[in-house]
């Protein structure tokens, strides 16, 4: 034995970060064009400018450096493009803030002023996120990182904005948008965050028109809008309102006719059946106000204040809008009009970053024709051009895909890609690159100069990194990076961007890339929720940081712990005991490897693997080569939970618990040549485990190939290990039998208490010859490692002996003089007893239907998690009251 070079515990923040410098001046996170090795691409989602790193991030940026690491030791010429997104809204909130506190506006500042400071607030802080990711040793190639307002981005946002416009896939029209009263600006349905809360529903009574006592009876959660209203809307169906269809209803307050019409947007099961449409403030509404040609009234400013307008009554002209609203409530039941209110839970519209409920707001906008460009985009994931891993997410994309609405992609902010379009004094706008092309335009349509204004908004960020896949190679030029890496092969991300990133980055390529998808497939990850199954969020204080879980853990363990955890279509229950478990892996691998330095097993040269006699040499190298197979297999279907347990498996107990244990006595055997084989096939096996482990563990890998095998090759460059094809004759069946022997044994001897001190005799019945042979072979083996006395055929078992049986052969340990079996019979009885108690307990709440609908998810979750672990439990205690008889 041997001093060896390896710390005692692995300590990875003392490498971490050193691993990343190497692996960094090294070179070989980036790709090679001029390779002729196959290309594979994946394009990283770009984070926003303004973020830092949380859970989703962990996860994705963790399967994609998986995915990027395998491939590349695979011998493809692997590019990860990096970059992040400009962020409008995000961005221009973080520098307003700053400037506040220094009371600054920014319309203090000007439009430029204020654009100068948030490029330098970027210069000094924007993209910490990306130095975050390097913690998690993404080796993304950050040589050619992108920003979606670099010179080379914008001016394909520019071209994109010019030429769909041309062909009339862009256009300006009046239509309703998601209005941030606060923040002042459209914002996305992504922007918007769903908020359920109680709510009021006031049920209002609208007079037939020429009638004295008849009415109609509708409800809303928003009497402010009624002054707005275009029509009652009844169902075509609906029996009670047939005599009502084509009469005038009178708005009430302000005394206004309006028309009941027939729509089946009218539910007659809902509310009176009855439903007031406000084109000008309802999206649904809307729509039906473009069906039945109804007035589009806007009764609010863009602060959310009641306009100056004749439709609206003196007296609420100006007030903000839950002012109007109680007073018009209070006029309202002065009336005699305000039948009841009745109190509901409703799901109201805020914005997630003002925090303010949304105003749908009628206005003139630029939008994109997407119905136009979804149709390719369809056809390409009908034909299995681009494929959704799992499958099912076909049925999301196809089901928003086939309903697409126009897609408002103005933004009235001041950062951003501003939009190149600039208006005569007619208002006829001219849509070119650049000021000067836009006065040319106007000159030949005006007949002589004139002056332009430039349209104030800037573009949804979301059209920018729609073009993402081929802006980010040179496009629109026809650069050789361009055609070497796109399409790209996979796209990971999270299903809550489907719609807003996805579907974009379909339409947006299919178009300008002559009809080729932007990426082969796209691998939809679940969520990381908390322990529980809830989501994380700042208010339940269930967030969990991974900066902090690598500080306290490591990389490697959260990476692997993600890994392990990412089934497909399951969200990931995150615990920091799964971690625990996963830094305990890291730790056995460590002190296996410092056993093999110990032993002189790192030292062999390598050996051919497919040609080793001895039998244990014989087996290891069927399960290693087993779990090449698996692992390879799994990473590439995406199964990556399949692929860390397969690993998992053969590391913990193939490898450390099994062959490390049973080539002990053999390393310092009399026979030199046995011996000097499995040292060899020891060094060998480990070698190309590191590499097989290498993309979930990036930095444990490298540490320990070098200390070990003192190599000055990396592992981020080393080939990824193939399958062993071996002749493997009786051996490996004899120690798999042997494995499985032992822990039959060793499950006995846990049930049944049975001290490690204690030796039995083990007896045998109904053994085959192939099991004689094995037994006889490892009998050394098996005596020290199921702490054994010896080993004897009986035609019938001792009373008092604890049984089980191994592939058809019986087995049992006398246990008489060793346990007192009327005590543990007695103890075993009394644990069942508690635990099948506490399964009946648990049984009668799950089938309970009124707790399945009045308990929380999480709670019901947990209920079922308790159930499966009891009756785990006791099975476990039945079985072995069973050994004994």
């Amino acid at each position: 034995m041997t001093e060896p070079t390896l710390a005692k515990t692995y300590d990875p923040k003392s490498i971490e970060a050193n691993w990343y410098e190497t692996w960094l001046d090294s070179g070989h996170f980036a790709c090679t064009p001029e390779s002729s090795a196959t290309p594979y691409t994946i394009m990283m989602p770009p984070p926003n400018v303004t973020g830092s790193l949380h859970m989703g991030h962990a996860l994705t940026f963790t399967l994609q450096d998986l995915l990027i690491r395998y491939h590349r030791m695979a011998g493809r010429d692997a590019l990860w493009q990096p970059g992040t997104d400009h962020a409008g809204i995000a961005t221009q909130m973080v520098v307003e803030r700053q400037l506040a506190e220094k009371n600054i506006n920014r319309r203090d500042l000007g439009r430029e002023g204020f654009i100068e400071k948030i490029w330098e607030w970027k210069a000094e802080s924007g993209g910490m996120i990306h130095k975050q990711l390097r913690r998690l040793g993404a080796s993304a190639d950050w040589q050619r990182e992108r920003f979606t307002m670099d010179d080379g981005l914008s001016a394909a946002v520019i071209k994109t904005f010019v030429q769909m416009h041309r062909e009339g896939l862009i256009y300006r029209d009046k239509r309703l948008v998601n209005w941030d009263p606060k923040l002042m600006t459209a914002i996305s349905d992504l922007e918007v965050e769903q908020i359920e809360q109680k709510s009021s529903m006031w049920h209002i009574r609208y007079r037939i028109k020429g009638t004295e006592n008849e009415y109609i009876s509708i409800a809303t959660t928003r009497p402010e809008t009624m002054l707005g209203d275009g029509a009652v809307a009844v169902n075509p169906e609906d029996e009670r309102y047939q005599h009502l269809i084509g009469k005038m209803a009178i708005l009430p307050l302000s005394n206004r006719p309006i028309p009941i019409i027939a729509d089946e947007y009218a539910k007659m099961d809902k509310g009176s059946g009855a439903v007031k449409i406000t084109p000008a403030h309802d999206f649904n509404d809307f729509e039906v106000g473009r069906r039945h040609d109804l007035p589009l009234i806007n009764l609010m400013t863009a602060t959310a204040a009641m306009e100056s307008i004749p439709e609206i009554p003196t007296k609420y002209q100006g007030l903000d809008r839950y002012d109007a609203r109680r007073l018009i409530l209070a006029d309202l039941e002065a009336e005699g009009m305000l039948v009841r209110e009745e109190i509901l839970d409703n799901v109201v519209p805020h914005g997630d970053r003002s925090g303010v409920v949304i105003e749908p707001w009628l206005m003139d906008q630029w939008y994109v024709n997407a119905e136009k460009l979804a149709q390719p985009a369809i056809k390409a994931v009908e034909e299995g051009r681009t494929k959704f891993v799992p499958e099912r997410w076909n049925k999301t994309y196809f089901e928003w895909m086939r309903n697409i609405q126009p897609w408002c992609i103005s933004r009235q902010l001041w950062w951003g890609h501003r939009i190149p379009a600039w208006y005569g004094p007619d208002g006829q706008v001219f849509v070119e690159a650049n000021k000067d092309d836009a006065l040319a335009s106007a000159t030949k349509h005006y007949g002589k100069a004139v002056e332009l204004t430039r349209d104030n908004d800037v573009l949804d960020t979301w059209f920018s990194s729609g073009l993402w896949p081929f802006s980010t190679l040179g496009w629109p030029d026809n650069t050789a990076e361009l055609k070497r890496y796109y399409p790209g092969d996979v796209l990971v991300t999270g299903f809550d961007i489907i719609f807003f990133w996805v579907a974009r980055m379909m339409m947006m390529g299919m178009h300008f890339m002559d009809g080729g998808v932007p990426f082969r497939e796209v691998y939809i990850h679940a969520l990381v929720r908390d322990e529980k199954g809830q989501k994380m969020s700042k208010s339940k204080g269930n967030v969990l940081n991974p900066l902090e879980l690598i500080d306290q853990y490591g990389a490697d363990s959260l990476r692997f712990t993600l890994a392990a955890m990412a089934a497909q279509g399951r969200d990931i229950k995150m615990s920091t005991t799964r971690l625990e478990g996963y830094r305990n892996f890291t730790t056995k691998i460590w002190n296996a490897c410092r056993f093999l330095q110990m032993n002189c097993c790192t030292r062999s040269a390598a050996i051919d693997l497919s040609n080793v006699k001895e039998p244990i040499n014989k087996w290891i190298v069927s399960e290693y080569s087993d779990a090449i197979e698996k692992t390879t297999k799994a990473i590439e279907l995406y199964r990556f939970n399949e692929a860390a347990d397969a690993l998992y498996h053969f590391i913990w107990n193939s490898y450390c618990n099994w062959y490390v244990e049973l080539i002990k006595p053999s390393l310092n055997d009399d026979d030199v040549d046995a011996a000097a084989e499995t040292r060899a096939t020891a060094s060998t096996i480990l070698e190309g485990t590191l590499r097989l482990l290498h993309p979930f563990m990036p930095f444990l890998t490298e540490e320990l190939n070098r200390e070990i095998f003192a190599s000055d090759d990396l592992l981020i460059a080393a080939s990824w290990p193939e399958p062993v094809t071996a002749d493997e004759g009786s051996a490996v069946i004899e120690l798999r039998f042997l494995i499985q022997l032992i822990t039959e044994i060793r499950y006995i001897r846990a049930e049944m208490n049975v001290p490690l001190s204690a030796k039995p005799t083990l007896h045998l019945r109904g053994i085959t010859d192939l099991q004689q042979r094995a037994i006889d072979n490892q009998q050394a083996a098996l005596l020290r490692l199921a702490r054994l006395d010896g080993i004897a055929p009986v035609d019938s078992f001792a009373k008092g002996s604890a049984r089980g049986s191994v592939d058809g052969m019986e087995i049992g340990l006398p246990l008489a003089d060793i346990l007192d079996l009327t005590a543990e019979a007695a103890r075993l009885n009394k644990e069942i007893g508690g635990v099948t108690a506490e399964i009946e307990k648990i049984s009668r709440k799950l089938n309970n239907p009124g707790f399945i609908a009045k308990a929380p998810e999480d709670v019901v979750d947990e209920n079922r998690r308790r159930l499966d672990e009891e009756n785990t439990r006791l099975d476990g205690l039945t079985a072995a009251l069973k050994r004994l008889g």
